[in-house]
């Protein structure tokens, strides 16, 4: 059979398949990065252009200063706890009892339960906002009217607690199908010999079953705390970081400074500190699981 590709000697030829990889990684990421850093030292107001200079710290002392940010960020960190645990949690509980076997019309069910994962994520705050929500016209006001009780506007009594749950409402389905595909391998003759040794289904599940969903349990929280520092969409539309800043996180904190108040040098110094967080979250968790699958070794 002849051969389309001589092996090389020289060793270029690895560096030469992974090259347009790593231009376009350039071109993506560090560029965006170079400039954001470039333009965070620099005095940039798209309404004063004649102010344009060297700005020096004074945009990161201006960030840091402001307490919007500070009231930003402790509202980043609420709603990547709060929607880590519930997703986590009720994605656990979703993935066993749709592995259940008895469970009638489960691959059908789980169809519909995987569905809210697959939607925009400005749809996923529309539909709360306007279907759900709605204190006028939404179902949650029909259902209290119904029960005899007076509609609650969720989302100006509850700001907070309505963007976790929405979150939580959108990704609990990614949990679920993660740890639903893992619980699908577990064997069963591990199940079968911790019955015959008398476990009953919480001690199977405690001491067999949970311990092997160790690393998508990991792979989960990894991912979803990366998507949740960076939530906006769902911010936006229903609010718009309100009422005053209950629901600013840093997305839409960098957001205002650079399309409300026209600040681009500030958004950039608010970019970098979202990155730096960002950064410090994945290492954390990067030496968590390291550390957890070394024991498990």
């Amino acid at each position: 059979m002849k051969r389309w590709f001589k092996p090389s000697r020289s060793g270029l030829t690895p560096f030469l398949l992974i090259g347009p990889a790593v231009v376009y990684l350039f071109v993506w990421m560090i560029v965006p990065l170079g400039m954001t850093i470039y333009y965070s030292f620099r005095k940039y107001n798209l309404i004063q252009p004649y102010l344009r200079g060297f700005a020096g710290l004074s945009n990161y002392a201006h960030v840091v200063a402001d307490p919007d940010f500070l009231a930003a960020f402790i509202n980043t960190l609420i709603l990547v706890a709060a929607a880590l645990i519930l997703t986590v949690v009720l994605g656990l509980i979703f993935a066993v009892l749709y592995n259940n076997e008895n469970v009638v019309g489960r691959n059908i069910i789980r169809t519909f339960a995987a569905s809210p994962f697959f939607i925009m994520p400005v749809v996923t705050g529309l539909i709360w906002k306007d279907l759900m929500m709605n204190p006028s016209f939404g179902l949650l006001a029909a259902l209290w009217r119904g029960l005899g009780l007076v509609p609650v506007d969720f989302l100006a009594k509850f700001p907070m607690a309505s963007v976790v749950g929405i979150v939580t409402w959108e990704w609990t389905p990614f949990a679920m199908l993660v740890l639903l595909a893992s619980l699908s391998g577990v064997p069963e003759d591990l199940k079968e010999a911790a019955s015959l040794d008398g476990a009953g289904a919480w001690k199977t599940f405690r001491y067999i079953v949970l311990p092997l969903l160790g690393r998508p349990l990991y792979a989960v929280v990894m991912l979803e705390s990366i998507f949740f520092l960076v939530i906006f969409g769902q911010i936006y539309v229903t609010t718009s970081g309100g009422p005053g800043t209950a629901t600013t996180n840093l997305p839409y904190y960098i957001y205002l400074q650079a399309f409300s108040s026209y600040d681009i040098g500030a958004a950039s110094a608010g970019a970098i500190f979202a990155v730096i967080l960002a950064n410090i979250v994945a290492i954390f968790l990067v030496r968590m699981i390291n550390a957890n699958i070394q024991e498990e070794a």
